[in-house]
Order: structure tokens, then sequence, then C-alpha cells
């Protein structure tokens, strides 16, 4: 069985013909089954009001679709989110005749540049990804212990706690024990749900359910991140250099409050050192974060400064 994740950015409810709805917040998720395989799509209900609810549908996803109705500040700030978080692979869908002549040197240079042109039509969008899908074969050994950040969790009557989240980077097996960062608790891996089926493991890009043994609800938050991975640590400062967007119109300054996005967090970040010696666009920084963030040392970290008006996606940072 394999599952993809896809971002559908566009005009609120786009994905309901897509897919049947299933769990909602500022983030809503919409599963479609065809055999084996399964596709979730994720849309940002809170978009553009909130823009965490756009990073987060963007950072859970392997592919993208991306609707354009208006050429507006809004859709720039998605072209440059998707373009943050190296999206390269998706489908663009042009509405209100909009022609891909107006929106070539839009795109050009951003990963949006490579999507497929495809006509409004849900079913042909569909196929194409379902029939992209049954062409992935499952990798035959997965060794590497594997993580889920938390995206949702709560208390299941007879069952008790559960989380669900999608699986990154290896491996998650059942009655594994996990370290629940950034704390320092652990908890059982008593089953394992992918897409209301049971299973003994799950690999990259898997939407699984997580029933939890020895961790309560009053424990965990979103953003925690579970693993049995040694190479996960957190941490309240964090080091690297930013590469700032081609817009962006000036130098970042100590002091200025960042949110820095990474998996399923979403953390307020002060600038504590800034060095902007050489290209300005691309600083050494310092940041203090509000709470600890879980990391990989090398992770891409995507910076957001929410006083930034109609361009609220700063750049990114690599984590030493």
């Amino acid at each position: 069985m394999s599952n993809l994740n896809v971002a559908v950015i566009g005009p609120e409810g786009y994905a309901q013909d897509l897919g049947k709805k299933g769990t909602s917040s500022d983030i809503t998720f919409y599963n479609l089954k065809k055999g084996d395989n399964t596709i979730t799509f994720l849309e940002p209900a809170r978009y553009p009001e909130r823009l965490a609810s756009l990073f987060f549908s963007v950072s859970m996803a392997a592919r993208a679709i991306l609707v354009v109705d208006e050429i507006n500040a809004a859709f720039g700030e998605c072209l440059i989110m998707l373009d943050c978080a190296g999206i390269r692979e998706g489908i663009l869908v042009l509405r209100n005749y909009i022609t891909p002549e107006q929106i070539a040197p839009l795109i050009q240079g951003t990963v949006v540049e490579h999507y497929r042109l495809l006509p409004d039509d849900r079913m042909r969008i569909r196929e194409e990804l379902i029939a992209e899908i049954e062409a992935v074969k499952e990798p035959d050994q997965i060794r590497d212990h594997g993580a889920v950040p938390v995206d949702h969790f709560f208390n299941v009557k007879g069952i008790g706690v559960v989380v669900l989240g999608e699986v990154i980077g290896g491996r998650i097996c059942r009655h594994e024990t996990l370290r629940v960062h950034p704390t320092k608790k652990t908890a059982l891996v008593r089953s394992i749900q992918k897409h209301d089926d049971d299973a003994e493991y799950a690999i990259p890009g898997d939407r699984v359910g997580l029933a939890l043994k020895g961790i309560e609800t009053e424990d965990l938050d979103r953003g925690y991140v579970l693993s049995a991975s040694t190479d996960i640590t957190s941490s309240s400062l964090i080091n690297g250099r930013a590469n700032l967007v081609r817009y962006w119109p000036s130098p970042l300054k100590e002091g200025m409050v960042l949110h820095a996005g990474l998996w399923m967090q979403f953390i307020p970040a002060r600038i504590a050192f800034v060095d902007n010696s050489g290209d300005w666009k691309k600083p050494v920084i310092t940041l203090r974060t509000e709470s600890e963030l879980v990391y990989r040392p090398g992770a891409r970290v995507i910076l957001h400064y929410l006083e930034g008006g109609k361009l609220r996606v700063a750049g990114t940072i690599v984590l030493e």
C-alpha cells in the first residue's frame, strides 16, 4: 500500500470533489482510496487569515495542486511557499480565463514552472494522480527509524491515546517504543492504522493513526515528534545560513520576530544574532525560539514574518 500526500492550494473546498472529507481543523483532509493505494489531499482551511494553515498543508505534502483564480498577492505568497518547501512536482490549474502566457513570467525560476498544466477537471486530476501512485513500488527495505510529527491527538474509548500524523524519514513499527520530542517521555505503539486499515508498520509518506500506551493527551501537543531515531534533537537556540526570497525588501535585523516552520511546528523565534556581511540575502543567523524546535541537523526551516503585509514568507534556513 502506498500513500501520496497532496496539498490543494486554491479556492476553499476545491478538494471536496477529489476525496472523502476527513479530519478538519485549520487543515482539512480529504481521502481517496483506490485498491491498496491512497491519496490524502490537504487544504489550508484558515488561509489567508492564518499563514500557518498554508504552511502546515504544504509541509506535509509531496505534491501540490495549485488552482489559480486570480493573480494577486495571495497567489504570489502561495507560489513562494511552494518554492521554499521545495515541492517540485504538481499540477497547475488556471481558471477565470487566465492564460499560460500571463502566468509564465511569474512562475519562471520557481518549482511551479515545472508543474503539469491541466484543465479544471477534477475527475481527470484524480485519474492522473491515481495512475502516478499505482506506478510507485514500495521500497524493499527501510531500516532507518522513522518519525511522526503530530498534527492531531485525542482519546478513543476502549483504545486510549491516538495521534495522527505523517511518517517521515524511515519506518515506524507496531510495538516500537518512541521518544516524544521535545519531552523526555516515551510511548509504546500499540497499533497502527493507515486509512482505517490495521498495519504492522508504516513508511515515509504514510498517513497514520498510532494508538499509544504510556502517554496521556496532556503530555502531547501539535508539533511534537514521535521517533526512536537518535538523530532527532531539539533546542530553543538554532543557527544556520538563511536564504531570503528574491522579493524580500531589506536585511534581517537583530530583535525581529519570525516564525520558524518545520514539519508541524510553527514557532515564534527572535533573531538573537545576524551577520549580513557579503550577500545580505544569505545571512548567518541565530534564532531563539519561544519553545524548543524539534529537528534533524541539516533540516531546512521556512522563515515567516507575520508583519510582512503582502509578503509573509521570508525565506529558509538550513540548521547546523
